[in-house]
């Protein structure tokens, strides 16, 4: 059985998409801009990584963010590999991570060799808890010659990377001081807070570097695309040249100098980039609104809506609710579904995940009971 609330919502959700049809949990929103600005791109013969609306996308997200330098790659995952390589992620090393979060997260840190730590999150803000890192590395970190070591394993801490889920940013500049104190460096993995806020600075400027997504599924999108953030001038150059196989420059010779990775955004994505660039904040007000619709409705209804938190504004990349119990998040998935209003649970645990089983975690309870309760709503642009 389903409470008639959560049959109510679902009406008042197709109500407020004013259609019966089939609703995506989020959708991309293109028009005569984008077409143009692909068309001129296509024109140009430029549609590969070199090319004007690479240089363009680059500086304007920059502009956006306030950081002082942005490197387009050609994903959010990419972007976030590349992060941890220069922030000092090596093979053998661990990186703290929550286990509520996509799985490009821990994939990015395979694929530097390293293992991920499972932290628990914030019932509040969904992500890392701050009161978690700490018990943690009391508990079983050590520094050594400025660097920070875990007791148990022997292995470097080689750094933290919490993630602003759903887009609500998590305590950041908490975390921020702890992994000071412990030496640890700080990446965002910020794929989802493109347009969220904490404390007036923009989600992606507290950490040596951050990456974010452009999947076809976020606030503005290419299909695919990704860039890292940073304030860090050596750290951006280095970004930009391995993120280009490495090549040192010359008008005709094909020399590279490290091992580098095929990773830079085509101009082509860029193109389009340019155009919801310009139309971001437009999005992120019409998702807010979307945002306050839902709360009210939810309030009057005595269902718990996720608001962004204290010190914080949110793009509310994806909406949520949370419901009484396992059995009641599945049973409202069906009914939602079998309407045609798309709904889903929070990602499967990461430390539950048979590649991932092995590494430490510390206790998952606010993990598990938001897995348990969690489900994201319809957060499409309005048209």
């Amino acid at each position: 059985m389903i409470r008639t609330e959560l049959k109510n919502l679902v009406t008042f959700i197709q109500q407020t998409y004013q259609t019966s049809d089939f609703i995506p949990l989020h959708e991309p929103r293109f028009n005569e801009r984008e077409k143009a600005l692909v068309m001129d791109c296509i024109d140009s013969t430029f549609v590969s990584s070199v090319g004007k609306y690479v240089d363009q996308f680059e500086k304007n997200l920059a502009d956006y963010t306030g950081a002082k330098y942005a490197i387009a790659t050609v994903n959010g995952t990419a972007a976030l590999h590349i992060s941890l390589l220069l922030a000092g992620v090596e093979r053998d090393t661990e990186v703290i991570t929550q286990a509520l979060s996509f799985i490009a997260t821990c994939n990015a840190i395979s694929y530097c060799g390293a293992e991920p730590v499972f932290i628990d999150v914030d019932k509040r803000t969904l992500g890392l808890s701050a009161d978690s890192l700490q018990a943690f590395l009391n508990q079983y970190a050590e520094i050594k010659d400025k660097q920070c070591f875990n007791k148990q394993t022997n292995k470097r801490i080689a750094a933290c990377v919490p993630m602003h889920t759903f887009g609500q940013p998590c305590e950041i500049d908490k975390i921020q001081a702890i992994c000071q104190q412990w030496h640890i460096p700080l990446v965002e993995d910020a794929a989802e807070s493109l347009g969220s806020f904490y404390k007036g600075k923009h989600t992606g400027n507290f950490g040596k570097l951050a990456a974010i997504s452009f999947n076809g599924n976020k606030v503005i999108t290419a299909g695919g695309g990704g860039a890292i953030i940073t304030n860090d001038e050596q750290l951006a150059k280095k970004a930009k040249h391995i993120t280009t196989t490495a090549k040192v420059p010359h008008k005709w010779e094909f020399n590279h100098d490290q091992i580098g990775y095929n990773y830079r955004m085509p101009n082509l994505n860029a193109a389009l980039l340019c155009a919801q660039l310009d139309k971001l904040e437009g999005f992120i007000e019409n998702k807010r609104q979307t945002a306050q619709t839902y709360h009210a409705w939810c309030q009057q209804n005595e269902i718990q809506f996720i608001q962004e938190p204290q010190n914080a504004t949110s793009n509310y990349w994806l909406n949520a609710i949370l419901l009484n119990d396992k059995d009641e998040q599945q049973a409202f998935l069906e009914y939602a579904n079998a309407q045609g209003v798309m709904t889903r649970p929070v990602w499967t645990l990461l430390n539950q995940l048979p590649m991932f089983k092995h590494c430490f975690a510390m206790p998952q309870n606010n993990a598990q009971w938001l897995a348990d309760r969690l489900v994201n709503i319809p957060s499409s642009v309005k048209i």
